[in-house]
């Protein structure tokens, strides 16, 4: 029968002059044809204030309306219909189906609401209907418009609403709730009307929730609108948390003096209101809050919330002459278990070791989770070393013993740093950097141990340095080289872009690689000079290729965390760049997902920014990293760079792959190039190139080279003979 009847055309009506009002043309054409098929004299209104010109100029018996509309919206061209046609009734057509919307929209005079998509034969009979009680509101009084109007709204909200809707007496008392309210706390609408409201309010929340309704200025147009804790029904401890908006109910709009229907109490209705759940948000907040201060995999209070109350503890040690003291805890042999034994198992060993740490401090203490394995201990009152001392031998103790990680037991041991409030520092940087300090002494004499940091101690050794000093003077003497590594197309062997890899060519030592400066050039904070230095000769390189013809052909570069962390990263690189005259699309940027997971939000921001001008970013030695892949889909990358240890897994074929496999299939899913490093052999290369993995690096096709050798390469335009085979 149903579709039968779906296939007879509507019933002709009595013909009505009907305004239909969208900002969507197509919608409205379509409405409009609908309403003539059945016999309607129908004018269109693109949008709100079209329908405000028509609305002064002809005269409707009916407009059907959407809310959202630019400009001028529903409401206010109900507002304008209702001054200058009052006697025209008004439908409104729309998506938005909040509680709030719908009631508002109700009160301005809506004789009815139709969500969007609409059934054609629903609309048919609203349009129908409504225009039928339009000939009746002309035959009655005003009074009994508005009762139809209440029921109505009275009604919707009942069936409809996902909020616990109420109404008070003048006492306070309810007169009427619906039945949202079991389902919320668990209360029965009949036991709760006649009794005052309080008896459901949190006791921490009494006074707020009694004066709510006391405001001068609370209106129908101006509601309350507060967040309080109602108790849920069977216990006083437990409570959910809400956000009621109410208001006085005006007496012109609300005549009844008897039950309010439903679960009325029989009293008149004074004050109307809704309550919604919003404890899931609050406790969304907390967790959030929880988030930026603690460590979500230890619990512990993180570097952040550490700094603060060690700032806080010197204050009150420099105002009371007392001593204080930090420690830094470095795990010994955790990355081997963690590199051995998964980073699911790293996760369970750094949790079972936040407890043993735990069981070892004392009450107002504050261990954190620094990093990665490292962690520190804030000791905010301490009468000297042996204070100090006592505490770090129970924490090495207390790790001596073996942990069980499913069937595997493990040993670890911890090296402790100790600086002492006010002898080996006056500042919350001094301390942190000092206990740093000696526990590299610990580390550096056999590990597992504790020292004190004293005025003679250094973290480099005498070649360090001297390594140092002769960094220094290699930046000022220009003895930095940039050497260049292709980066090749798999399929068509085509030089697509170059990594630009920094060598020093040392006067006594001979030509010195990364490894053997790198991470001196960071404790020294000589990395952003160093850096400098090689982007800027590497732009001027690159840019000369690309200026004499190699169009598309893309600078990478590597930057340090110092950098990419720095506030000013995306101003100062964009400096270089520009002082070089590089073009910002050819460049592509290389960053470890340690970076990113260090500060996402701020990371997050700066790269956006950067792909925002062109740059592109590509992430290095994916897979190697302690991270969640949740970021790919928050940044802007459009690279993942396979690491060398997964491509050397290539022997035995899909088996000794699996890594290499899945994340080149991931990388496909997501649309990102792809480029492998450390390709050294034609049958990884022939590997890769079945994977579908797009670029390859590595001495395949030959070493790094100066600038010279990679101008003869790309006068070929492609590499034809590789190196290995």
């Amino acid at each position: 029968m149903a579709p039968e009847q779906s296939n007879r055309p509507f019933s002709r009506v009595t013909t009505a002059r009907i305004l239909v009002v969208d900002d969507e043309p197509r919608l409205v054409d379509a409405l409009a044809s609908l309403l003539r098929s059945c016999g309607y004299d129908v004018t269109e209104a693109h949008g709100g204030r079209h329908a405000c010109e028509l609305i002064d100029t002809l005269r409707f018996d009916l407009v059907l309306l959407d809310l959202r509309m630019p400009e001028v919206d529903g409401f206010a061209v109900m507002a304008h219909l209702a001054n200058q046609q009052p006697e025209c009734g008004s439908i409104v057509i729309s998506g938005e189906s909040s509680f709030t919307a719908v009631s508002r929209a109700l009160r301005r005079g809506a004789l009815d609401y139709v969500r969007k998509p609409f059934d054609p034969e629903e609309l048919i009979a609203t349009v129908k209907g409504v225009v039928g009680k339009q000939s009746l509101l002309k035959a009655h009084e005003d009074i009994q418009v508005r009762l139809e109007k209440s029921e109505a709204l009275h009604r919707y909200i009942v069936n409809s609403s996902p909020d616990i809707v109420f109404m008070l007496d003048a006492g306070g008392r309810f007169c009427f709730i619906n039945s949202k309210i079991e389902i919320l706390l668990g209360y029965k609408p009949t036991e709760l009307c006649g009794q005052h409201f309080r008896n459901i309010l949190d006791d921490r929340d009494f006074a707020k929730g009694t004066n709510a309704l006391n405001a001068p200025d609370i209106s129908a147009d101006n509601p309350r609108t507060l967040e309080i804790r109602l108790k849920t029904r069977g216990s006083r401890r437990a409570t959910r948390h809400f956000e009621i908006t109410a208001f006085p109910i005006d007496p012109q709009n609300w005549t009844h003096d008897h039950n309010t229907g439903g679960s009325g109490s029989g009293q008149r209705a004074c004050y109307y209101g809704t309550a919604r759940d919003v404890t899931e948000r609050k406790e969304a907040e907390a967790f959030i809050n929880f988030q930026a201060y603690h460590d979500l995999l230890t619990r512990l209070p993180n570097r952040a919330l550490f700094k603060d109350r060690l700032e806080l503890a010197i204050t009150h040690a420099r105002r009371g002459g007392q001593q204080l003291a930090v420690m830094f805890l470095d795990l010994d042999r955790f990355k081997i278990i963690n590199d051995t034994l998964g980073h699911a198992m790293g996760d369970r060993l750094l949790q079972a070791v936040t407890q043993r740490l735990e069981s070892c401090i004392r009450k107002g203490d504050t261990l954190s989770r620094f990093g990665g394995d490292e962690f520190t201990l804030l000791l905010p009152s301490v009468h000297g070393h042996e204070d100090a001392s006592q505490i770090a031998k129970k924490l090495i103790k207390t790790l001596k013993a073996p942990f069980l990680l499913g069937e595997h037991e493990v040993f670890v041991g911890v090296s402790i740093g100790i600086a002492i409030y006010p002898e080996a520092g006056d500042s919350m940087d001094q301390l942190i950097q000092n206990a740093d300090i000696a526990m590299y002494h610990v580390k550096a004499r056999g590990k597992d141990s504790y020292r004190f940091f004293s005025e003679s101690m250094s973290i480099d050794s005498t070649n360090r340095l001297h390594l140092e000093r002769d960094l220094r003077l290699a930046l000022e003497r220009d003895e930095l080289r940039v050497y260049y590594q292709p980066q090749v197309c798999a399929s068509t062997n085509r030089i697509m872009g170059l990594e630009a890899l920094v060598r020093w060519q040392h006067p006594e030592r001979g030509l010195l690689y990364p490894r053997d400066f790198l991470g001196l050039a960071e404790e020294t904070k000589l990395i952003g000079q160093l850096s400098e230095q090689v982007l800027d000769q590497a732009c001027r390189d690159v840019g000369q290729w690309i200026r004499s013809g190699h169009k598309d052909l893309r600078l990478a570069v590597n930057l340090s965390p110092i950098e990419v962390e720095h506030p000013r990263f995306v101003e100062t690189l964009m400096e270089r760049v520009e002082a070089s005259r590089f073009p910002p699309g050819n460049l592509e940027i290389e960053i470890t997902e340690n970076v990113i997971m260090n500060d996402l939000e701020q990371i997050s921001q700066k790269l956006r920014e950067l792909a925002n001008i062109g740059v592109r970013i590509a992430i290095d030695d994916f897979g190697t990293g302690y991270s969640s892949l949740n970021y790919i889909h928050r940044l802007p990358i459009h690279t993942l760079k396979v690491d060398q240890s997964f491509v050397k897994a290539i022997r035995g074929g899909a088996d000794d792959a699996c890594i290499v496999n899945a994340i080149i299939a991931m990388a496909h899913g997501l649309k990102l190039e792809i480029v492998a490093e450390g390709v050294e052999t034609d049958k990884q290369l022939q590997y890769l190139r079945t994977l579908g993995c797009h670029q390859v690096q590595g001495f395949f096709y030959g070493p790094a080279q100066p600038a010279t050798d990679i101008d003869k390469l790309l006068v070929q335009k492609s590499i034809r003979t590789p190196v290995a085979g």
